[in-house]
């Protein structure tokens, strides 16, 4: 018998379905837009790594290297390259630029063509993507930060210093160049992805008719919008989402947390190797080994928790306040966390080994390097026997030496007799190292800060998600442009400025440049720098967490009054409902003759 002509192998359908789904557009948009986070946070986390380096290679101060890293968000005639920071500051602008559609108009198309309920978990999982690319960042910038800046056109065993040493700068260039690389890859999937896509899990009917609808519509705003017709939509829109209360207080909470934020990533590294006495690459590298894969961990599970618990917009603003305020708790102990100031001769000890800090370059001269008629301008660390670093050989009171290149020593140095515990009173080059303690407080500030930043990443997804679900879908993409475009301008660019200026009042020795003017700073109070660096991280946070308390009030009258009245319209259908299933036995007893008519009508008779 022959079989029917309807009876097909039903594998190959499952089959080509499942890959169909596991292929899907918006999961290829999806693996696109994770691959430009990463990208985008790459390149980022290369610049934020490489400030030192800048600084030091162009001698200049914090707070102009600040300048130059916020440009993102937007000296002397002899010296030719004392300018060429600048190209830097261009090329960083153009890069802010590029990326700035990148996130508003990514995450509004995944929310639109998404699941409700999926859209935290999709937005996770872009999150954790790109947040590994600090991860190679912060790596890149460890292994350039190790590389002599002028690699492969000197000869480097005529180098003197090492990595410790504030003089010394890597090579910053190289990674910006595999940086632009990755950017160009991540730019080019966004060429063949479509407009538009069918709604996820819609049915094909209904999918069919959306695109039809997105088409005819694209093709009348093809046709019919203009520059003025855009105007005139514009200004309306925009007072919409800003006469929104709850949009208005999410912008001022971003606001002032990405100051605090922009501040604390971009001289973390710095903060790292004042206070710790740690080299710039190893701080980098730390960072991008440690805490990096913990914040990709942490928006990994904020997302997680959301979808696995389905929690609406106010479980979404507990988790994100809990998350930061238990994090912001931990972080406190950082002021306990902290060694004390290296032991420099003139500055933050006297010659006799007292303790003094002073901002004055007349402290570095004494008795015992009188006779030297020695520079006070320039860095050249020395250190000696008992623990003590000296500016420069010659404050050191140093007659003779042996050596050459890094090998050299310096002997009969009267200004370490004054202080020694021994009989040497030879030096060698390069700051003293911090002692064992400062290492062991090193250890507990990482497990802290790694902890601390886990937790804080934990809100990341659900702030996003209240965001979403707090203004009218139409402005969606309008409301993401403008938040990225106030937090990058109010945020991004002002806070390393001020964060710089401040942090150069600390400064205790300055370095100079070729024609004598002042370079980068060699060495900061750690004490002073510690105060400034915390408290101004500490003070943003706080101001913060008035304003969460607001909008959290906002959230909470809001949603909970939109859930009233839906549970108010549900009783009433129900009641309408009832009425209609019992109007029939209501006629019936309006028909029937009451009990006490009949009793009348027997006794009538």
């Amino acid at each position: 018998m022959m079989e029917p002509a309807n009876v097909t192998p039903s594998l190959p359908t499952v089959a080509s379905k499942r890959r169909r789904r596991c292929c899907s557009k918006l999961k290829m948009f999806l693996m696109a837009l994770s691959f430009a986070y990463f990208a985008k946070a790459f390149q980022g986390s290369y610049m934020k790594s490489s400030i030192t380096q800048i600084e030091r290679r162009f001698n200049i101060p914090s707070s102009l290297i600040g300048l130059i890293d916020g440009s993102f968000e937007m000296e002397c005639q002899k010296e030719a390259s004392s300018s060429m920071w600048i190209y830097v500051f261009l090329g960083n602008m153009l890069r802010g630029i590029g990326e700035t559609p990148v996130m508003p108009l990514g995450v509004s198309y995944v929310d639109d063509f998404a699941r409700e309920e999926n859209t935290a978990f999709y937005l996770a999982c872009i999150q954790t993507v790109g947040i590994l690319g600090p991860v190679f960042g912060y790596m890149l910038g460890s292994l350039c930060a190790k590389l002599y800046v002028d690699i492969g056109f000197v000869n480097l065993s005529t180098v003197t210093i090492n990595l410790k040493d504030s003089r010394w700068v890597g090579a910053w260039w190289l990674g910006f160049l595999v940086a632009g690389i990755v950017m160009l890859l991540a730019s080019i999937p966004f060429w063949f992805l479509p407009r538009s896509l069918p709604k996820q899990g819609g049915g094909k009917k209904n999918n069919s008719t959306q695109e039809e609808k997105r088409g005819s519509k694209t093709k009348k705003q093809e046709h019919a919008v203009d520059f003025s017709q855009m105007t005139k939509d514009f200004l309306p829109s925009l007072k919409s989402l800003f006469c929104n209360p709850v949009f208005f207080c999410i912008l001022c909470v971003s606001v002032i947390q990405v100051n605090a934020f922009i501040g604390l990533i971009t001289f973390k590294p710095k903060f790292i190797e004042q206070t710790y006495g740690q080299s710039p690459s190893k701080a980098v590298f730390l960072i991008g080994i440690l805490h990096l894969p913990a914040v990709a961990l942490g928006i990994f599970t904020g997302g997680f928790v959301l979808k696995k618990l389905k929690l609406t917009v106010i479980g979404a603003a507990r988790v994100t306040i809990g998350a930061s305020f238990i994090s912001f708790l931990l972080s406190l102990s950082y002021y306990g966390l902290s060694c004390e100031n290296a032991k420099v001769a003139g500055l933050t000890v006297s010659y006799e080994g007292l303790s003094n800090v002073s901002y004055q370059e007349n402290t570095l001269l004494s008795q015992c390097n009188s006779e030297c008629a020695c520079s006070v301008k320039y860095w050249d660390p020395v250190c000696a026997d008992n623990g003590m670093t000296f500016v420069s050989p010659c404050l050191a009171g140093c007659k003779t030496s042996t050596g050459t290149g890094k090998q050299m020593v310096f002997h009969n140095c009267s200004c370490v007799a004054m202080g020694a515990e021994s009989k040497n009173t030879s030096v060698v080059l390069g700051q003293c190292a911090r002692g064992e303690d400062c290492g062991t407080m090193f250890t507990y500030y990482l497990v802290v800060s790694v902890i601390g930043a886990y937790i804080s990443a934990c809100g990341a997804t659900p702030g996003t998600i209240i965001l979403l679900r707090s203004i009218n879908p139409e402005l969606k993409s309008l409301a993401l442009g403008i938040l990225t475009f106030v937090i990058r301008t109010l945020g991004g660019i002002p806070s390393p400025i001020y964060f710089g200026a401040l942090i150069d009042m600390t400064c205790l020795k300055w370095g100079s440049d070729k024609c004598g003017g002042r370079g980068a700073c060699r060495m900061y109070d750690s004490n002073a720098f510690k105060a400034i660096f915390l408290g101004l991280i500490y003070g943003l946070y706080c101001l913060s967490y008035l304003l969460w308390f607001v909008l959290y009030t906002l959230l909470k009258r809001r949603f909970q009054e939109n859930q009233t009245d839906n549970m108010s319209e549900d009783e009433g259908k129900a009641n309408l409902k009832e009425t209609e299933d019992t109007g029939s036995h209501k006629d019936c007893h309006e028909i029937m003759p009451k009990e006490e008519d009949l009793l009348e009508r027997e006794s009538g008779i």
